[in-house]
């Protein structure tokens, strides 16, 4: 059986916090705001991934009126996704994902982000990151913030036994 799920998430910029996109912090002046570490990336991906095995969305598996996760590492979230689908008997087959920013350039931290998303237990060879921008249009294009959108397949693991 395979499985495909969407994900979207979007952040607006604030001070004083870190830039965390994909698991890497992003050198810039602007954090983005949010309850977790709010890593617009890595919340794409989850909700494809919850979308995909059918576990609703992830404000449902991780609350933002839920103090356990105040500033949480959003990989570390990702990893507790991974371990339910796991229990489910999926396994990720593919992620393809695009983050959409005018700043900061994001193409040279790519590499770096789809190495920490691994950690999570998805392989590094099954995750695909774009970066683009929105043409100077809309609240991204005015710099007021950073979306991010991800598909995932994920299919039932076979039974050896």
């Amino acid at each position: 059986m395979i499985r495909v799920g969407i994900g979207y998430d979007s952040h607006k910029f604030v001070k004083g916090r870190k830039l965390i996109i994909g698991g890497v912090e992003i050198p810039f002046e602007y954090g983005l705001a949010g309850h977790s570490d709010a890593d617009v990336l890595t919340h794409s991906i989850i909700d494809a991934i919850i979308g995909a095995a059918g576990l609703g969305d992830i404000g449902k598996l991780f609350p933002d009126t839920d103090p356990k996760w105040k500033d949480a590492d959003s990989v570390a979230m990702l990893t507790t996704v991974i371990e339910k689908i796991t229990a489910m008997g999926f396994v990720v087959g593919w992620i393809d994902s695009v983050v959409i920013t005018e700043e900061p350039k994001l193409s040279p931290h790519i590499e770096s982000m789809k190495t920490a998303i691994s950690k999570s237990g998805i392989s590094c060879g099954c995750i695909n990151i774009k970066a683009k921008t929105n043409e100077k249009m809309g609240f991204i294009g005015r710099g007021e913030g950073i979306a991010a959108m991800a598909t995932c397949v994920i299919a039932m693991q076979k039974n050896d036994s």
